[in-house]
């Protein structure tokens, strides 16, 4: 292990990141540029002492998983936490990929769940398959290419991708969605997560003001109101399910027995669907 490369990586990291950046707050008199050694020390649980030893190159290797723990707490990019990994002579973790593929066990939930609305969804939010009461309740989400396969871009950028929420939910999904978005990232360094999030920027104030707000939440399961345009408000119970190392999630809609919107779904389903969408 080069312990001065990474006590001199550590130092500089540390330098580099201010109080405020996770939520200290600015202080006075502080005689050192960014955070305290303590500071990173109680945000990567760990004690000071050893966080010491480790910034002046006085112990020995840390572990995989001190490593973790201390990228979290410097907020290291993918590539930084990488460094951080080799020059502590220990392999990189594998960096998650976004899978277009649908897995086979989601797919035979999604063709199984005939009688309610089920999709899966990559962790952007891209649709990859549907079962025929989702396309009814929600749309033929295989229509979208470019970015617009992902409903968060659609979210920002098409407001008629907003036609199904009630406008007075519409600030809280867009925050919901920004945090989600933050949230997945830190699962990253994906390309394509990065670029996503550059686009957005880009694209919508909304996003930008609402991404400079630091706020983190993945999104839960709980109750949804949808508005259709032939069976008028839903109130729903979401469920996500996320697959481990797949980087999907399975969604469903379901409705309490003998509510309205059970009655509702029904409506919806008297059509003949389609096989369920894949791509």
């Amino acid at each position: 292990m080069s312990s001065d490369k990474l006590a001199y990586f550590l130092r500089a990291r540390r330098a580099a990141l201010q109080p405020d950046e996770i939520g200290l707050g600015a202080r006075s008199r502080r005689r050192t540029e960014g955070l305290r050694r303590e500071d990173v020390a109680a945000l990567a649980t760990m004690s000071t002492d050893y966080y010491r030893r480790l910034e002046q190159a006085r112990t020995g290797p840390p572990s995989p998983q001190i490593l973790d723990s201390i990228a979290r707490a410097l907020r290291l990019t993918a590539d930084e936490r990488d460094y951080l990994y080799r020059v502590a002579d220990q392999e990189p973790p594998a960096r998650p990929t976004v899978s277009r593929e649908v897995a086979p066990a989601l797919q035979q939930l999604v063709d199984g769940l005939g009688d309610a609305p089920a999709q899966v969804m990559t962790i952007l939010g891209e649709t990859i398959a549907q079962n025929p009461m989702a396309v009814a309740l929600l749309g033929d989400h295989s229509i979208y290419t470019g970015d617009a396969r992902y409903t968060t871009y659609r979210w920002f950028t098409d407001p008629a991708s907003r036609s199904m929420h009630p406008p007075e939910d519409h600030e809280e999904e867009s925050r919901a969605r920004v945090a989600d978005l933050r949230a997945r990232s830190v699962d990253g360094g994906d390309p394509e997560t990065d670029r996503l999030i550059g686009t957005l920027h880009a694209r919508s104030a909304e996003f930008a003001q609402m991404w400079q707000e630091q706020k983190v939440a993945i999104c839960r399961s709980g109750t949804k109101t949808l508005v259709h345009p032939d069976t008028g408000m839903l109130d729903l119970e979401c469920q996500i399910l996320r697959a481990e190392g797949l980087g999907q999630l399975l969604v469903t809609f379901t409705a309490a027995p003998g509510s309205r919107a059970a009655a509702q779904l029904r409506e919806l389903s008297r059509p003949s669907g389609a096989e369920p969408v894949r791509r």
